[in-house]
Formats: structure tokens, C-alpha cells, sequence
């Protein structure tokens, strides 16, 4: 059984809190957060606190906070030789104070307050600078039904640079396309059947193969007459970057 301390209350400590809570071989001994009406709602099923000096004892603290958060907070734990770990992307395991055993626990997934999660389909990148604590994560994975991959820091900042490009990046892809199809009272769930079958494609073949349209074939008449409907200058920018992108890609 492995105890943890959750530290944080924002969409990832939210979503971690309920996947770890309803895990067999994991107990969530305490939850930490400096605003404690944040937390209040769970405290039947978690002892919760606002005092970071009364912080139980436990086998891991998880530090699901903003990123700029976590090298402050780490310093201000009252305690030494624990394991504590992080869940960004991209805060260098470093960054946390050396007087406790450092390691990171990143769930790479999307996670939106009150959008369910399964937690089995999220990966989970692991990183710690003690073999035993390394272990103690793949375990904390495993629990959770997750696949883990050991990933160090470099790995994981490019990891997560790459998850911009293709959620954060695409998501304001969608929202371009629901702005121009709304313009014209087209509805936009016409679109998403399309939406996932190229999320489906790519899990079959490579994204280079999987690439469909008129930049690739470089049907110049049909990017002419798109150019030509869009009226939102920032909108025909991104076009033509992306049109150039792929035709750089493909050789065109």
C-alpha cells in the first residue's frame, strides 16, 4: 500500500485525487491546499488541511500545482529525506529543493474541471533520482492501470512542447474553424465525425502518411479560393503558414 499527500487543487490535482482515491493498493492519507474551501466538498473522504505544517507522513507528496508554484512550495515543506515529486511538463526536476528525494509523476493528458478522465489511458512519465523512488512511481502507475515510461527531464520538456502542437495547437484549430463555420450558420457538429477520424488515422499510421488536402497536392486553385473566403486577416496567416508547412513537408 502506498500512501501519498496530494498538495494543490487545480484540474490535475482534482482529477489525480479521484482516480488515486478509488485505487485499492494507494491510500490519499491528506490533501493540502492553501485555499481550503477549494477542497472542502471531498473532506469526508480525505483528511484536508490548509496548514502546510501539519502535513502527515507519508510515502510520496505529489505536488499538483502551477508550475511557477512548485520550486516555492517545495522549499517550504516542514519536513527532509522525503520523497516528493511534481506533475508538470516542463519544470526541471532540479527545481524542487534538494532537502527531500526528488522525482516526477506527469500524467500527459488534457485534463478540464468537469470533463471525466480515465485514468488507464493516460500515460504517466516518471523521472527520480533514487532507484527505490523510481520504483515506488511505477507502482503508483501501475495502481492506477496506467502505462508509465521512464523519461528524463529533457525528454520530458520535449515531450510536452510536442503535446502543445498537437492538443493546445489543434484545440485553437477547432475553435478557428467553429468561429468560420458559425459566420455562416454552418453547424459545427458536421465537422466531427472528421475531427475523429483524423485523431483515428494517426493511430494506425504516421501522421506524414496520414496527411490529406490541398496543400499536399498542391491544388493551388482550391488555396486561392480559400484565402479569398476568409475575412479575418490572423485566420488567412495561419492558413497560408500551415499551406507552406505541408508543402514544405510533402515537396511541393
Amino acid at each position: 500500500m502506498i500512501s501519498v499527500c496530494l498538495l494543490g487543487a487545480g484540474n490535475v490535482a482534482s482529477h489525480l485525487f479521484k482516480a488515486l482515491n478509488n485505487t485499492e493498493n494507494v491510500t490519499v492519507v491528506q490533501w493540502f491546499n492553501r485555499d481550503l474551501k477549494k477542497i472542502s466538498t471531498d473532506k469526508n473522504d480525505v483528511h484536508i488541511t490548509d496548514n502546510i505544517d501539519a502535513l502527515k507522513h507519508a510515502d510520496v507528496y505529489i505536488l499538483a500545482v502551477s508550475d511557477d508554484a512548485i520550486a516555492d512550495l517545495s522549499t517550504h515543506l516542514p519536513f527532509e529525506n522525503r520523497f516528493v515529486v511534481h506533475t508538470s511538463g516542463s519544470v526541471n526536476i532540479y527545481d524542487m529543493d534538494k532537502k527531500n528525494r526528488r522525482g516526477v509523476f506527469y500524467p500527459l493528458q488534457t485534463f478540464s474541471k468537469n470533463v471525466p478522465v480515465t485514468f488507464k489511458d493516460v500515460p504517466i512519465c516518471i523521472e527520480a533520482l533514487d532507484k527505490n523512488d523510481l520504483n515506488t512511481l511505477k507502482q503508483l502507475a501501475e495502481s492506477l492501470g496506467c502505462s508509465w515510461y521512464k523519461i528524463n527531464t529533457e525528454q520530458r520538456q520535449t515531450l510536452h512542447l510536442s503535446a502543445v502542437f498537437v492538443n493546445n495547437f489543434t484545440n485553437q484549430l477547432y475553435r478557428i474553424a467553429h468561429e468560420i463555420s458559425d459566420a455562416k450558420s454552418i453547424n459545427f457538429d458536421i465537422l466531427k465525425p472528421l475531427i475523429l477520424e483524423t485523431a483515428r488515422k494517426v493511430q494506425e499510421t504516421s501522421p506524414f502518411m496520414a496527411q490529406t488536402g490541398p496543400a499536399k497536392r498542391n491544388d493551388k486553385k482550391t488555396i486561392k479560393k480559400h484565402l479569398k473566403l476568409l475575412e479575418n486577416e490572423q485566420h488567412k496567416a495561419i492558413y497560408e503558414l500551415l499551406t507552406q508547412s505541408i508543402k514544405n513537408t510533402h515537396g511541393r
